[in-house]
C-alpha cells in the first residue's frame, strides 16, 4: 500500500500552490499551515534545496468527526500535500493516504473516517 497520492504537472512552482490549494478547497479543506523546506533549510542549516513546499491541509467537518472517534488522532492532523519542484518546469503535489497513516491505530471506525479523507484527497490531486 502506497502511503500517498500524487500527480506530476507542467507548470511553475507558485502556480502549482495555487493551483493545489484550489483543488483542496474545492474538496472542504483549507490549508491552516505552510511550511517552506527550502527557505527553512537556508536559514537554518545554510543548505540550497528545490522548490518545497508542505501544506497542511484540513477539512474541518471530518477532523472534528475523527477527533471524536480517536481524541488522540489530532497527532496525526492536519493531512500533508508535498508541493515539490521537480526541475524541467514539472512540478509534483503528493497527498499523504490518511488510511495508511491511521493504520497504526486499532479502530475500524477511525478507519472508515479516513477512507472518506483519502477519497477527497485523491479527488483533489487528480483533478490538477
Amino acid at each position: 500500500m502506497s502511503y500517498y497520492c500524487a500527480k506530476t504537472l507542467e507548470t511553475d512552482f507558485e502556480s502549482a500552490v495555487r493551483r493545489a490549494t484550489e483543488a483542496l478547497k474545492q474538496e472542504g479543506f483549507g490549508i491552516i499551515t505552510q511550511i517552506d523546506v527550502r527557505e527553512t533549510f537556508k536559514n537554518k542549516i545554510g543548505v540550497d534545496f528545490r522548490d518545497y513546499r508542505i501544506l497542511g491541509a484540513c477539512n474541518p467537518q471530518l477532523a472534528h468527526e475523527a477527533l471524536q472517534i480517536e481524541d488522540k488522532v489530532g497527532t496525526m492532523l492536519p493531512c500533508n500535500v508535498v508541493v515539490q519542484d521537480l526541475g524541467s518546469g514539472k512540478v509534483e503535489i503528493a497527498a499523504i493516504d490518511p488510511v495508511a497513516s491511521m493504520m497504526a491505530i486499532d479502530n475500524p471506525q477511525l478507519t472508515r473516517a479516513a477512507e472518506q479523507v483519502r477519497e477527497k484527497l485523491r479527488r483533489a490531486v487528480e483533478c490538477l
